[in-house]
């Protein structure tokens, strides 16, 4: 029945129009921001979880500038201590010069000298950021043997938020630590006996072979003295092996983050990002149904203007 009061054909095509209008703004919002989810409102529980992945993972990019860091801080100590164990390897060479027979000992010396002030010089100047692990006073106050570099943030299930660390230990990396009041205990400046006990006794740092002799117990003490150049040798080397595994652990874990950000990187888009083809197919589709919505709400008004047809005179 026609009815000039209420007209439901045009009250169902104005409902229709503005549900499709509403999926249109909402359809081309999710096009302009590439998000189906941009607010809680869109989906309360993709959003939450997008949310806390995007915070996690950006505490993940703090730790990777942390490794970076920690890197640079490892690579002037890794640097310095294979820059030693060359040294002492050219210390080990003037020795064993030294026990030949008639050879000057006091220009030798004069080489080892120059030498023991290089090793000196390359422990002093190991230092990155105010931290140096090479040259250092284990007895100074505030003086910490463990130091942590930042590696590794996470969420472990059903735990909180918290952070890991790569913890090194100086003491297996310290050239010279005078440990005032002595005795001496680094790698280059601690006094080494051999043979042990009762044998001849020497630090790397200041031993010298000036006024040696050739006579048999001189000579003997040249030979202590290239073992115990030796010894100092292996621990200098085991050092700069510590700190290359360290610095390789370093980089490893440095990749790792990278590929981990990126993964959750792809994981939140799964949750949030819209399918830009799917929503441009589907904004296509709403507006054509808006044309044929506003033609059917033409026809609907004209429906009630042909009532008028009845009272026109004959």
């Amino acid at each position: 029945m026609a009815s000039i009061l209420t007209n439901a054909a045009a009250q169902t095509a104005l409902a229709t129009l503005a549900s499709i209008d509403k999926s249109i703004d909402k359809t081309s919002n999710r096009i302009a921001s590439s998000l189906a989810v941009a607010n809680a409102e869109d989906n309360a529980a993709y959003w939450s979880i997008a949310t806390t992945m995007r915070s996690d993972n950006n505490s993940l990019s703090a730790v990777n500038d942390a490794l970076g860091f920690g890197a640079a801080t490892v690579d002037v100590q890794y640097t310095a201590l294979v820059g030693a164990v060359d040294i002492l390897a050219l210390i080990k060479e003037k020795l064993v010069a030294a026990k030949s027979v008639g050879v000057d000992r006091n220009k030798i010396q004069a080489d080892l000298t120059q030498l023991q002030r290089q090793l000196a010089l390359a422990a002093e100047s190991a230092s990155f950021n105010g931290q140096n692990w090479l040259s250092v006073d284990s007895s100074s106050p505030g003086h910490d043997n463990e130091k942590l570099i930042l590696s590794s943030a996470g969420r472990p299930e059903g735990a909180q938020f918290s952070v890991e660390y790569i913890t090194v230990n100086t003491d297996d990396l310290t050239l010279f630590d005078p440990k005032t009041p002595g005795p001496a205990v680094g790698i280059l400046d601690r006094t080494r006996i051999y043979p042990d006990p009762g044998g001849d006794t020497a630090a790397v740092s200041s031993m010298t072979v000036a006024g040696l002799t050739d006579a048999p117990a001189d000579l003997a003490r040249i030979e202590n003295y290239v073992t115990i150049v030796d010894q100092a040798l292996n621990d200098a080397t085991d050092a700069a092996a510590l700190a290359g595994a360290t610095k390789k652990r370093i980089s490893l874990q440095q990749s790792f983050l990278n590929v981990l950000r990126d993964s959750v990187d792809r994981s939140i888009a799964v949750l949030v990002e819209t399918d830009l083809e799917r929503d441009s197919t589907r904004l296509k589709a709403l507006q054509t149904q808006q044309q044929l919505g506003i033609q059917a709400l033409s026809i609907a008004n004209g429906n009630a203007s042909s009532i008028l047809a009845f009272f026109k005179s004959p």
